[in-house]
């Protein structure tokens, strides 16, 4: 029963050097949750330092058949860290080491537990770059973000966590280790793991160590925030920047209620009349190129219909219109007691229709459902603001969520960009893929775990075939 496994928690002590297993009820209750409303209750967590205490975690969990968890910061966005089944959390937050910033091969490898922020600095010491750029990246760790193929809002022009991930250590089901490919910058040997293991959830195995690709850091970036009177005209501004060849490090939108509850919980100077604000920033290695294409930018955004362009003066200025983006999330968590925040991607020319749907699903179902996110690449967070201890208004918030999910599909969109499917997007999975691709996920699931004890519960709606569990 989750909480009182004494036998497991005897067996990982005697496995483990001391101090590394924790069952108190406190620490217990401290594990069991994400940046969701999931809850769960593990029966031990153990915090490893080395890729060995992982595999004496794993095998001592195989011999006795219970789940393993592993766990990063706990910013997760979709369940995916939450010991639904109890068993084993594995807190790897003390396994933080950069164990080298490579740069003649351009490279980092690190743990998982590293902060991505950490990692960011540390590299542009040496004149590097690490692009991907989590909302969360100063508490989240780069073994969350690989696990869920985190991106940003610089994802736009230099991808997600997915592009930068060159090889891997992972411990499998049952304790073996493996390596996946390396710093080579091409490799064609055989089916391409890294990719496989990069965004499984932690359902295929635990990351303990990541090779990370490094770009050359660019020296310019300005930013404009542009204001709207029209979401629909933001979003069509898109597509036009977009066409006129330029591309933007990061191009995001919050609309009014953004704004609002932004303003309230920080006055960052934001417009309060505003439907809708861009913010778009670039970058390069030529200062006067990276000026002439704000300027341009600017020029479109007012063809568009902007109403106010604003280009930042300063590097305080830019720092403190990304601080405001950056807050919505938190801003908008003191407005109900509780949100369901999403993560559909469509297509960048289906961004206008999907954000009039959206709108509509919220007029419809009486919910308030303030949007933001990574415009630029068609990656948007409709956020259902609710309470989970109103049972009718939850019967709307699961509906409009379908709706939203099923709007997104048809559009060739699909169920997430970034944040991953976890437990609180798996029911809906059959929306956005069809019961074949499903089925030879499963396959694989179960092919490298098949007692079923890597996460489960997370991403099927089912458990896979032939799983114990």
């Amino acid at each position: 029963m989750p909480g009182s496994n004494t036998a497991l928690v005897e067996a990982l002590e005697a496995a483990l050097s001391s101090g590394r297993v924790q069952a108190t009820p406190e620490d217990l209750a401290v594990y069991g949750y994400d940046g969701t409303w999931a809850l769960g209750h593990p029966d031990a967590v153990v915090s490893p330092m080395t890729s060995e205490d992982v595999v004496a975690v794993v095998r001592v969990a195989s011999r006795l058949g219970v789940p393993i968890v592993p766990r990063g910061g706990g910013t997760g966005l979709a369940g995916g860290a939450v010991p639904t089944q109890g068993g084993v959390v594995l807190n790897m937050t003390r396994m933080n080491r950069i164990i080298e910033i490579d740069t003649a091969n351009m490279t980092a490898t690190a743990q998982p537990g590293v902060i991505t922020a950490q990692l960011q600095a540390e590299v542009e010491k040496a004149g590097l770059f690490y692009p991907p750029d989590p909302q969360s990246l100063r508490q989240c760790t780069l073994g969350g973000n690989i696990a869920t193929g985190a991106g940003g809002p610089r994802c736009l022009k230099y991808g997600t966590t997915r592009d930068y991930v060159l090889g891997l250590q992972v411990v499998l089901a049952g304790g073996r280790t493996i390596r996946t490919g390396g710093k080579m910058i091409k490799m064609q040997t055989g089916y391409n793991l890294t990719q496989l293991f990069t965004g499984s959830e932690g359902t295929l195995g635990v990351i303990t160590e990541a090779t990370l690709r490094l770009i050359p850091r660019p020296p310019y970036r300005g930013t404009v925030m542009a204001v709207f009177a029209n979401l629909d005209s933001a979003a069509e501004t898109v597509n036009r920047i977009l066409l006129a060849g330029i591309l933007p490090l990061a191009l995001e939108m919050m609309d009014n209620a953004c704004i609002r509850s932004v303003m309230a919980y920080k006055p960052f100077g934001l417009p309060l009349d505003a439907e809708t604000i861009l913010l778009i920033d670039q970058d390069g290695d030529n200062s006067d190129i990276v000026a002439e294409q704000l300027a341009r930018i600017g020029e479109i955004c007012t063809q568009s219909g902007a109403t106010a362009v604003k280009q930042a003066a300063t590097q305080a200025e830019i720092g403190e219109l990304w601080a405001a983006r950056r807050a919505v999330s938190p801003a908008l968590a003191r407005l109900k007691p509780n949100k369901l925040g999403e993560d559909i991607a469509v297509p960048r020319a289906q961004i206008p229709v999907m954000v009039r749907r959206v709108q509509e699903i919220g007029l419809r179902y009486g919910l308030a459902i303030p949007l933001f996110g990574h415009i630029g690449d068609g990656n948007l967070h409709p956020n259902i603001l609710c309470n989970l201890r109103d049972a009718e208004e939850m019967e709307r918030v699961q509906q409009a969520a379908r709706e939203i999910f099923e709007a997104a599909s048809a559009l060739g969109g699909t169920l997430s960009g970034e944040h991953g499917i976890g437990t609180l997007k798996r029911g809906f999975l059959p929306e956005s893929l069809d019961a074949t691709s499903i089925e030879m996920q499963q396959r694989i699931k179960w092919a490298l775990d098949p007692e079923n004890l890597l996460n489960p519960g997370k991403i099927f709606p089912v458990p896979p075939p032939n799983a114990r569990h």
